[in-house]
């Protein structure tokens, strides 16, 4: 599929954005690990958080749905799992793949994990290297890359460690298979990062706790089902938050979005560019935040954007690329090298598309450097990345040309309906197969 998008457009509206995409991961993820059944609602019916479902359905888990954003998971205890009678497809799911490993590492069972093209060529040495240290026998095929192959039966043991980066899915990865080993098992992150998995652990009932940016749980407890109400994503909400900055006379209303401390750097970093931007109706939902953000043009300026608030927004830096070629100056990104080990080298991506439409731009090892002014038109390469195709999409409203997305089949992982949510708010897009 590809996107063809015409140049300019105003947004209007109100629209919700599907569910939260982390959130419902990990519903699934504990649902199945818990006594009981769980009833979860406003569920993302994409294709990553349909990977998690068909894994756990391999391991003899029933699960209802989704159907309509509802999905009921019948819960068969930590120690309940089966063995999957083939090896696990994650798709391009890589929060699949790596809370996956921890869980999968202190079972009485083997398992092997792969995925489609682009997974298996991410890195999974990140997740390899503190399970190997807490007993885990676990191999990449490919140079530490997916199929991955879990050796079953192994005694696992609680550790410190010490994140060499900050990332979520490496902390969620060594949590989760500290569920199954023996003492404590801890983790220290040099910078926060999204704290679902600590969150909703909790909500199922097992302790966890957080002392000196030390988060901590100790193995062998049980989990109690939950009802768990999903959030929209504020990653995908993040495109229109940007579309409605950028596309004078915009004006769009964003609800029930999550707005989770550790992931609102999307917004502080727009506020600090100049956007128009407010919080409607502020509430706690099964122990997430939300809001209604209603978001106005506004004219953006470049900022240099500051290195604490890079983990708080590292999935919404592709539409955020895009509000700096908008904006009036020159914005500078630096400490932001995980995007290099995302669905593809986000900067890379993004630093090519960028060039294709005339926004001047340089390259750096851990960033970018953005100067903002006019776009013009033409093909956009997206490297199967659902982000980059959905980034560029929305800077058609800035463009002078006619913009041509291709390969965003991948689009569906996170954000199906995208396109005609998208048309529904003024932007001037259809999608076609290529």
């Amino acid at each position: 599929m590809e996107f063809n998008l015409l140049p300019g457009g105003t947004l209007t509206g109100e629209a919700r954005v599907p569910g939260d995409k982390s959130i419902s991961h990990r519903s699934i993820m504990l649902g199945a690990l818990a006594d009981g059944t769980t009833n979860i609602s406003g569920f993302l019916e994409g294709e990553d958080a349909l990977a998690t479902v068909a894994a756990f359905r391999a391991m003899g888990v029933s699960i209802e749905g989704p159907d309509d954003g509802r999905v009921i998971v019948h819960g068969v205890g930590v120690d309940g799992l089966k063995a999957p009678q083939q090896p696990m497809d994650m798709g391009n799911s890589g929060t699949s793949i790596r809370l996956l490993s921890g869980l999968l590492a202190g079972q009485a069972f083997s398992t092997s994990l792969t995925g489609d093209a682009s997974l298996q060529g991410r890195p999974m040495g990140r997740v390899i290297d503190p399970l190997k240290l807490m007993g885990a026998a676990i191999e990449g095929t490919n140079d530490g890359k997916p199929p991955l192959h879990i050796t079953g039966a192994q005694a696992l043991r609680g550790i410190h460690y010490d994140l060499p980066m900050a990332s979520a899915q490496v902390k969620s990865c060594v949590l989760l298979a500290g569920l199954y080993a023996q003492g404590r098992t801890s983790v220290t992150e040099p910078a926060p990062t999204r704290d679902h998995t600590e969150r909703m652990l909790r909500g199922f009932g097992y302790k966890v706790d957080r002392d000196n940016g030390v988060i901590g749980l100790r193995g062998g407890d049980r989990l109690t089902a939950c009802d768990i109400e999903v959030p929209a994503d504020i990653s995908s909400a993040a495109f229109f938050l940007v579309a409605a900055s950028i596309a004078p006379g915009s004006d769009v209303l964003l609800t029930h979005v999550g707005i989770n401390p550790t992931r609102i750097g999307v917004l502080n970093i727009l506020s600090l560019m100049g956007a128009d931007i407010t919080l409607r109706n502020e509430r706690e939902v099964g122990g997430e935040p939300v809001a209604d953000i209603r978001v106005k043009y506004a004219p953006l300026r470049g900022i240099e954007i500051p290195e604490d608030q890079v983990p708080l927004a590292i999935d919404e830096f592709p539409a955020l690329f895009i509000a700096a070629a908008c904006a009036e100056g020159t914005t500078v990104l630096r400490g932001a090298e995980e995007l290099r080990v995302k669905e593809s080298d986000r900067i890379a991506s993004m630093a090519e598309g960028l060039t294709t439409l005339g926004v001047r731009n340089e390259v750096l090892d851990d960033g970018i450097v953005i100067q903002g002014g006019t776009m013009g038109g033409g093909v956009i390469r997206t490297f199967h990345d659902h982000r980059i195709a959905m980034a560029f999409s929305i800077a058609a409203l800035r463009a002078e040309q006619e913009i041509r997305v291709l390969d965003c089949d991948h689009v569906a992982t996170s954000f199906p309906g995208f396109d005609a949510l998208a048309r529904g708010l003024g932007l001037q897009i259809s999608a076609l197969a290529d």
